[in-house]
């Protein structure tokens, strides 16, 4: 009975070993679908962080001392070029150029007895000329007395909206201070840096596609209705960060945009023989990206890249791949460094073609 037992044990034993050993076989013939970098020329969008700026954006200062007397806009108004805005008393300046309009009267009147007796040659040409100085000296008086009265209205300097007042009604103003800030927003000078490397290409295919058209994502994740020309670049470089400042102008007829908004420009450019990979073929360890490449022997290895640029489901790489590497397509996580793998190649341009199938 023991021997009958023993056989028993030993014929499940070399059974149990038979299945593990079929599993283990049939795990080894599991295969992986690998694929290569595509290399082609395509499209792609450069996102940059932006500052908005009016293409008019200036202080409104009082060019006269004196009180507050008026206050014709509201803050946040729109006003046309000319319109009144603010008033200054200007009693102590009418007085002024009403004294200076009876000087000048005055001077006119001794100017014109003075050339009658110089005609008749009673006086000499000197007294006729020292009379002229005295007119001449009048009016330029009589004209600067105009212009302080004048300094008075304080007038918008051209269409735009008001910012938020620095004074109020009654205020004792001195020369120079400030009363608020005008904006023209009709148009919208848009800066962002571009770093060196870019500023180059941009330059080099400038001469063939002209000025460089850009978009404008707004800070609500929106598109801004109309594109913009880059139309000016800054002289220097910036040493510590290697950047140039762009400046795009974008119109705004709806006045949508104003002074200080922030956003995002996207640039559109061409880019010759660029390396496209799945971003599916990716991991990441420590905020850099790595790829699984299968060598000769079938064993993989982790490999560094670098990304210049990213599309939907789609990586443009830079560096740390060349267009004849094979990669992992799928399954990174069911693969350890250095492994034996067997897998199926599948060539590039399909994998591209149908990437929706593998984005999952």
């Amino acid at each position: 009975m023991k021997r009958i037992l023993m056989v028993l044990s030993l014929c499940a034993t070399m059974f149990h070993t038979s299945c593990e050993s079929k599993k283990e076989e049939k795990e080894e013939e599991v295969k992986f679908l690998v694929t290569s970098p595509l290399q082609k020329d395509t499209l792609v969008t450069k996102e940059y962080v932006s500052q908005i700026r009016a293409i008019s954006h200036i202080e409104l200062r009082a060019l006269e001392r004196g009180y507050l007397q008026n206050i014709y806009v509201d803050e946040g108004q729109s006003v046309k070029k000319g319109q009144l805005m603010f008033k200054i008393m200007p009693m102590l300046y009418q007085a002024e150029q009403q004294k200076a309009q009876a000087e000048a009267n005055f001077a006119e009147i001794e100017f014109k007895n003075t050339k009658s007796l110089a005609d008749s040659n009673v006086v000499s040409k000197n007294e006729l000329a020292l009379a002229k100085a005295k007119l001449d000296k009048a009016k330029a008086e009589l004209g600067l007395a105009t212009t302080h009265l004048g300094f008075t209205e304080i007038r918008a300097p051209f269409d735009g909206i008001m910012d938020h007042f620095q004074v109020r009604l009654g205020s004792l103003l001195d020369e120079g201070d400030l009363l608020t800030t005008l904006s023209d927003n009709s148009e919208m000078w848009v800066y962002f840096n571009v770093p060196e490397a870019e500023y180059l290409d941009y330059k080099a295919n400038e001469a063939t596609a002209g000025m460089l058209n850009v978009n404008l994502r707004m800070a609500n994740n929106q598109m801004f209705s109309h594109s913009g020309t880059v139309k000016t670049i800054e002289a220097d470089f910036n040493n510590e960060t290697g950047n140039i400042a762009f400046r795009a102008t974008f119109p705004n007829p709806k006045r949508l945009l104003r002074h200080g908004e922030t956003g995002n420009v996207l640039v559109t450019v061409p880019m010759k023989n660029a390396l496209l990979i799945p971003q599916k073929a990716t991991f990441e360890v420590l905020e850099k990206k790595y790829v699984y490449v299968v060598d000769k022997d079938n064993k993989i290895r982790s490999r560094e890249i670098t990304i210049e640029a990213e599309l939907p489901h789609i990586f443009v790489v830079k560096s740390g791949l060349k267009v004849d590497d094979k990669i992992l397509l799928e399954g990174l996580r069911q693969v350890k460094e250095n492994e034996k793998i067997h897998s199926t190649f599948v060539k590039p341009d399909s994998v591209i073609s149908n990437l929706s199938l593998y984005a999952e």
